[in-house]
Formats: C-alpha cells, sequence, structure tokens
C-alpha cells in the first residue's frame, strides 16, 4: 500500500510537472495570442500585426524544434503538434479575413507594430528578444547610402513639436463577402484585362457631377472635368491615377483635391523640370496653404509648411525624416518615372507611400501622368502599388472586394472586363482634350517656370548683376554730366533720362562683340534652359504625341536635339540654314512618319508659312522679343486643319531675366488686344522694343532699390 501510495504520489508529481510544462514557454503565448487574434478578427477588429507576429514565431518556432538535438522524437512530435494547432487556427482567420493571407509569405513587409509585438511576446515566453528594435528599412534600402540622408533643421523642430499623429480610426478594410478567389493569382489576370479591352470601353471612373469649389481664390474658374474630380475628393474618395492629357489643369485638381480632403501636410513630389511651377501653381490655388520647396540637403525647407515640394533627383537623402513626418497626403507627379520598380527612386516611392498608410487610415494619394502606359502594360504596377491597390504580389483588401463582389475568377471569361471596371473604379480617371474641347480654350499659353543648374544659375546672375551695375554707372555719369555742363539737379529717379540709358546700352550691344551684353545673356539663359525644356518636351512626346520645340538660337536647338536623341524620340529639325528641299522633307517627316515625336524650330526661319497641325502641342524654349513672334509660332499649330485645343508651353527661368521679359511680352500682348477690340486702355499702347523696356526695367528698379537703401540709412 505504501508502495503504491508512493507510485500515486509520484504520478501527481510528475502530472504536475507536465502540466506547468504545458504553460510555460513560447507555445503557450502563442496559443493565448491566436486566440486574441480569432476573437478579433470575428468582431471586425484589424488583428494584421498580431496575425503577422504569430505566424512569425509559429515558423521560428517549428525550425528550433525540427533542429534541436536534445529533443526526443517523441518529444519534438509533440510540440509540433501543438504548433500545428495553432497554424491551423491562423488558417481558419485567415479564411474568414483573406488580407491575412497577404501576411503568411515569406517577404511580407514587418513594420516596426510587428517588431515591437514580436519582442514583448518573445519577452513574456521567457526567451532572449531579437536585437532589432525597429522594422527593417524595405529591401532595397540597404543601397541607399546613410551618409546622403539628411534631416533638415527646420523639419526636425517642427517634429518635435508634433512628436505623434493622433490614432486615425475612421476607415476598416472593407471585407470581401466571398473569398472563392483565395488561392487565385490576380496580378496577370489584371493586366490581361487592360492589355486586351473590350472596344470603346472608358478608362475614367464614373465621377458625381460638377459642383461649386468651398474655397476657390478669387478671379480663378475651374472646368467642369476639374470640378468633377474635386468633388469626388469631397465625396470621400482617396486614391486616384489622374490620367488626363497634358494641358487640362492635372496641377490645380490635385491641390484642390488635397484642400477638399484636409490632406495637410501634403507631401508633392516632382521631377526637377517643374518643381517651381508647383510652388507657383500651389501659391495660387490654394493661397491659404504655406508651400515650402526642399533644394539640396532641404537647408531653406520651411518643416511647418502645409505643402512641401521636392524633386526625384534629391529623394534619397530625405527619404528617412519624410517617412516619420506625418503627411496626410502624397501626390507623384509624372509618375510614369517610377515605373521601373528596380530603380532607386520608385522604390522610395513606394516606401514613403506604405509609411503615410501606415500612419493614416486613408490618406490622399494621387498619381499624376498624362503617360500611364510607357513600354508595356506591366507599367502599371508600380503606380497601382503605389496608390495601395496592390501588394507586391496580391491585391490588397479594397480591390480584393470588389473583385470578390464580381461573383467570378479568372476562370470565367467575363472576369475579366468586370476586374477592368473594378481596377477603374478604384480611381482611375482619363480625359483627352478632345472630350472636355467644349470646356477649354481653342489655345492657350502655359508658362512653365524652371530652375537652372545652380552652376548656370550664378553665373546668370553674376552677369545681371554686373549689367545693372553698368547701366546705373552710366545713369549716375549722365546725371552728374547734366549737373556739371547744365547745371541741372536730377530730383529722385528720371525715368526719361532711364530709358534713355536703357537705349544707348541696347545700341552697344548690337554692336558689341565681347558677349556681356542683353542679347549675349538672354542667350546664356537660353542654353541653360535648353535640356529642361527638351526633357519636358519628351515627356509631351510620350503622353501625348507630336510635340514642335521652338528656340532661337542654333546652339539651343543642338542641345535639345542632344536630348531627345538620348531618349530615342525621333526628330526633325527647320533651320535657317537648311535648302528649301531640305525643309519640305523634314515637314513631310514630321506629318507623316508616326515614328517622328518631335520638330525643332527655329523661331525665325519657321515662325511663318509652315503648316505643322498634326500636334496640337508647343514648347516654346526660348522667349521672343515680341508678342507677333510668339502668336506666329503657335500659329504652325493653331490654324485650320487642327482638331484639338492647342496648348503652348511657354518656359521660362525662374529668377532671371527671363521672367521680366515674359511680362513684358504679355503687358504688350494685352494692350494690343485692347487697341484691336476698340477698347480704350489704361495706358496707351507702347510701341517700344521689349528689350528697351526690360533693360529699363531692370535699371529703374536698381535705383529703386539704391533710393530706398539710401533713406533707410
Amino acid at each position: 500500500m505504501a508502495g503504491e501510495g508512493r507510485r500515486a504520489s509520484g504520478r501527481t508529481r510528475q502530472s504536475k510537472r507536465t502540466r506547468h510544462q504545458d504553460n510555460v514557454g513560447l507555445i503557450p503565448v502563442l496559443a493565448k495570442a491566436v486566440r486574441e487574434v480569432e476573437s478579433g478578427v470575428t468582431r471586425g477588429r484589424s488583428e494584421r500585426t498580431r496575425f503577422q507576429v504569430v505566424a512569425l514565431l509559429v515558423r521560428e518556432e517549428r525550425a528550433r524544434l525540427k533542429a534541436d538535438p536534445e529533443l526526443s522524437d517523441q518529444a519534438r512530435a509533440a510540440e509540433l503538434k501543438r504548433l500545428d494547432g495553432i497554424a491551423s487556427i491562423l488558417a481558419q482567420t485567415a479564411a474568414r479575413e483573406p488580407s491575412l493571407f497577404s501576411l503568411l509569405g515569406e517577404d511580407a513587409e514587418q513594420t516596426s507594430a510587428t517588431h515591437r509585438l514580436k519582442r514583448e511576446l518573445q519577452i513574456a515566453a521567457g526567451m532572449e528578444p531579437d536585437p532589432e528594435t525597429e522594422a527593417p528599412a524595405r529591401q532595397f534600402a540597404s543601397t541607399v547610402s546613410t551618409e546622403r540622408q539628411v534631416v533638415p533643421a527646420s523639419i526636425a523642430r517642427a517634429q518635435l513639436m508634433t512628436p505623434f499623429m493622433a490614432p486615425d480610426f475612421d476607415a476598416v478594410p472593407p471585407r470581401p463577402e466571398t473569398r472563392r478567389l483565395v488561392g487565385w493569382e490576380l496580378i496577370g489576370p489584371l493586366l490581361n484585362s487592360f492589355e486586351h479591352p473590350a472596344p470603346g470601353v472608358s478608362s475614367c471612373m464614373e465621377l458625381p457631377p460638377a459642383r461649386p469649389v468651398a474655397v476657390l481664390p478669387p478671379g480663378l474658374t475651374l472646368m467642369e472635368h476639374q470640378s468633377r474630380l474635386v468633388a469626388a475628393v469631397a465625396d470621400g474618395h482617396r486614391t486616384f491615377l489622374l490620367a488626363d492629357e497634358p494641358g487640362l489643369g492635372k496641377t490645380a485638381q490635385s491641390l484642390l483635391a488635397a484642400q477638399a480632403a484636409e490632406a495637410y501636410p501634403l507631401l508633392v513630389v516632382v521631377p526637377n523640370v517643374v518643381k517651381t511651377n508647383w510652388a507657383r501653381e500651389a501659391a495660387r490655388w490654394t493661397p491659404g496653404r504655406s508651400v515650402s520647396v526642399v533644394h539640396g540637403d532641404g537647408e531653406d525647407v520651411d518643416g511647418f509648411a502645409d505643402i512641401i515640394v521636392l524633386n526625384y533627383e534629391i529623394l534619397d537623402r530625405h527619404v528617412g525624416w519624410i517617412g516619420e513626418h506625418g503627411f496626410r497626403g502624397m501626390i507623384v507627379d509624372e509618375a510614369h518615372f517610377i515605373k521601373n520598380k528596380k530603380s532607386q527612386r520608385s522604390q522610395h516611392v513606394l516606401e514613403i507611400a506604405d509609411r503615410v498608410r501606415q500612419r493614416v487610415a486613408r490618406p490622399l494619394m494621387m498619381a499624376l501622368t498624362g503617360t500611364p502606359l510607357i513600354n508595356d502594360v506591366e507599367d502599371f504596377l508600380t503606380i497601382w502599388q503605389f496608390l495601395g491597390w496592390i501588394g507586391d504580389k496580391a491585391p490588397r483588401a479594397a480591390l480584393m472586394a470588389k473583385l470578390e463582389a464580381t461573383g467570378m475568377t479568372p476562370a470565367d471569361f467575363g472576369f475579366y472586363p468586370a476586374a477592368r471596371q473594378a481596377v477603374v473604379d478604384m480611381g482611375i480617371v482619363r480625359r483627352r482634350k478632345v472630350d472636355v474641347a467644349a470646356d477649354i480654350p481653342a489655345r492657350r499659353i502655359a508658362d512653365l517656370p524652371v530652375e537652372l543648374d545652380e552652376a548656370d544659375s550664378r553665373s546668370i546672375r553674376a552677369a545681371e548683376r554686373e549689367l545693372v551695375l553698368r547701366l546705373v554707372k552710366r545713369y549716375d555719369s549722365a546725371v552728374e554730366a547734366r549737373r556739371e555742363h547744365r547745371g541741372v539737379e536730377v530730383e529722385g529717379i528720371d525715368q526719361e533720362l532711364v530709358r534713355r540709358v536703357a537705349g544707348w546700352e541696347l545700341a552697344d550691344g548690337e554692336d558689341s562683340a565681347t558677349g556681356d551684353n542683353v542679347f549675349a545673356m538672354v542667350r546664356r539663359i537660353g542654353r541653360a534652359k535648353a535640356g529642361l525644356a527638351a526633357d519636358y518636351a519628351a515627356q509631351l512626346v510620350r503622353s501625348a504625341g507630336k510635340v514642335v520645340f521652338f528656340a532661337k538660337h542654333l546652339d539651343v536647338m543642338d542641345a535639345a536635339g542632344e536630348v531627345f536623341a538620348k531618349r530615342d524620340i525621333k526628330y526633325t529639325e527647320i533651320r535657317g540654314d537648311q535648302s528649301a528641299s531640305a525643309r519640305t522633307k523634314a515637314i513631310d517627316t514630321f506629318v507623316n512618319d508616326p515614328e517622328v515625336g518631335v520638330i525643332v524650330c527655329s523661331l525665325t526661319a519657321a515662325g511663318v508659312g509652315v503648316n505643322l497641325q498634326v500636334a496640337s502641342d508647343v514648347v516654346l524654349a526660348e522667349l521672343s522679343w515680341t508678342d507677333a513672334e510668339q502668336t506666329q509660332a503657335i500659329d504652325r499649330v493653331h490654324r485650320i486643319g487642327q482638331t484639338e485645343p492647342v496648348t503652348a508651353w511657354r518656359v521660362i527661368a525662374a529668377q532671371t531675366l527671363d521672367t521680366r521679359i515674359a511680362e513684358l511680352i504679355d503687358r504688350k500682348a494685352g494692350l494690343a488686344a485692347q487697341a484691336l477690340d476698340g477698347a480704350v486702355a489704361e495706358e496707351a499702347v507702347s510701341t517700344a522694343d521689349i528689350r528697351l523696356e526690360a533693360l529699363a526695367r531692370l535699371l529703374a528698379d536698381a535705383l529703386a532699390e539704391r533710393e530706398q537703401e539710401r533713406a533707410q540709412n
């Protein structure tokens, strides 16, 4: 009896010891966690982080058990059976919420929250936690040199003052009503649905009727097609592939969309050639919002600005702080720039977009491009991923819900048009000029300010300062001569003398070969912006078709030709030194050969007598000295036989003499129009040469600035 009692007591102690072992270690912690996941999903909560962590730890524990040499086969089988039970619950839970399946892939992204929770569970299990305390950057980020990463001082101050954002619980990912598509490969069928669409099928989502925009600056109006997109944002839509043709106002639409969505702070990523224009347009359409442009390392950026604009070329330096800044909206202009997913800039854009979505439930995400397809239909993929419609290998929850709602699978023929429409309804907006011809003027001029290369900009500004100093010196000499020879004292600024001095400088410049006059300066500006103008023309070719490119100087035309050749864009030329037969051949080739995208024209040689209405976009790489010459150039395209509205893109070098010349051309054009219409102008129509006006204004501004400084001292 005593022996039996001891044996019974031993079995009891062994049973207690076994139960004690069952309740320690990682597996019981995982068992508790997986039940919490199951319960949460059943109640409609998002349990993505906990689901992924449990799956990761199950996978790691299984590998550890199989490799542990100290475990007996019986003990190993028992532990693996317990893990199988946890894995079964994960599978059953994912069946209820199919979007969780994407977290089971080995390449699934692990966020900072994932790593924190993983450490917490490891510590709770009495294990040594992983040494990493933060989520690793995306796989591609290892190619980025940390030495290039910067955090501008103003950005650091802004982030210290707003160290966290309030959680956003407004949006819950849609749950598919069915799960018939689980296990299907869907990216291929989605691409096929766009590669082989039915004839005449729409590429634009259904937009609500136009209605007045809540806040629109005085003097500005929206066209109907623009208002309809803003209305869609006001109704709650938050992701758009805005693929309108060039010239239909995508910039204004996106800025007002951000205002309607209160998507501030707003990040705008653009090509360098349009960075200045974006800042100007933001100030124009949303004047109540502060705008800051990032240059270089961002030393001058305002970290508290509502809208921050930077270009692709410097994105690698700023990707770190951008992801933590709390942006509620992101606009990517010329989004076809990210079509190559392997490129560094594409990887940076995707990384930032993912981090924005981690912080904000429903951010405004807009991809702007007139060229959604460059080479083939797969160019869509990176843009869709940026917008959050798909992941690396499968649709995300919102698109998956739409696909499930079709009631079909890729085995059904009807799935393809339905799937295409599902993607379009996610936010593809595509309008052509001809579609909205009633909304837009038959001819319009759009200014495109560009920032010159830093070295060119410094050189040109220095040359302008030398010119101004020379003008001021001539003016002072003339004033002194009046005083000495006539005894005349000049009070204030003698505007008549200003114009005379400008005329002397102009006359000397025409006869001078020194290269330091106004003519040489304008030519230098033209050369400096030639590559930027040609780059923009190349983008237009990709998105809108044939382009007419005008320049004044042969070296500017040559520089543009080099850009087109590098981009594999075929072009022809009309130059002043051509024979008549060569000129005719160039025109015929441009008009008749669909492979030729650009004709590079001299303003003087091709300004008259040429019919180029096969194109509807004109790029004016250099400014003319007269409005008439500019109009003649545009009229090579805007003439009888033209079936589409014409847009002339006037490329202007910001903060240079170029800006003054453009203003003078516009003022002269306005005065001339008043005279031709028989209206009474507020000032007499001047026939003065614009070159003279530009020099006179330079001198008058410099003298006024000097007078102001003297008054202050």
